[in-house]
């Protein structure tokens, strides 16, 4: 009898055993598919697979050629700063503006006095710590595209809504 007894506490052992099992195997597969899949998917494998990233072929697109930009050249603006005490801080900005497509530049010329009339006022406001580091630099960019795409908004034709202003890009600044 006793052999019965450490047989059937052997089979109720090893129903244990094969339950933490059945349930790591239950629970681990899942996972190791999840992983797998986010490593294929993340790896650029699997979405080329699922037909994702490319244009259908049934619109007949196609292929986008590289953006045609235009630069057109700012005139160097030398003004000063807006500085407490008594000794004037200048600085000197040579820029270039970003236009989204070429035929743009003539109607961006034509509202070159008003653009640097709000370059200009913008910059006499600016405190010299405002432009030290990139992050100043980043915030005087943001500005002055912003004031620039005013400026030809204001140019008073119809046109000049079609109108954009992209970036300004800095080939110059000095702060003195």
């Amino acid at each position: 009898m006793s052999g019965q007894i450490e047989a059937s506490e052997e089979a109720q052992a090893g129903k244990k055993g094969g339950g933490r099992k059945k349930l790591l195997i239950l629970l681990g597969a899942p996972i190791l598919l999840v992983a797998i899949g986010a490593g294929l998917w993340f790896g650029g494998i699997l979405p080329p697979l699922l037909g994702m990233g490319q244009p259908p072929a049934s619109a007949g697109a196609r292929e986008p050629g590289p953006r045609t930009v235009t630069f057109l050249d700012m005139p160097e603006i030398i003004t000063n700063l807006n500085a407490p005490g008594r000794r004037a801080v200048y600085v000197k900005l040579r820029s270039k503006l970003e236009l989204a497509r070429p035929e743009d530049g003539a109607l961006v010329q034509a509202s070159m006095p008003r653009l640097l009339d709000l370059f200009q006022t913008y910059l006499r406001e600016v405190r010299p710590e405002e432009l030290r580091g990139s992050a100043g630099t980043q915030r005087l960019r943001e500005e002055l595209v912003a004031r620039a795409n005013i400026a030809v908004a204001q140019a008073g034709r119809p046109e000049a809504q079609q109108v954009r202003v992209n970036d300004v890009l800095f080939v110059e600044i000095l702060v003195q």
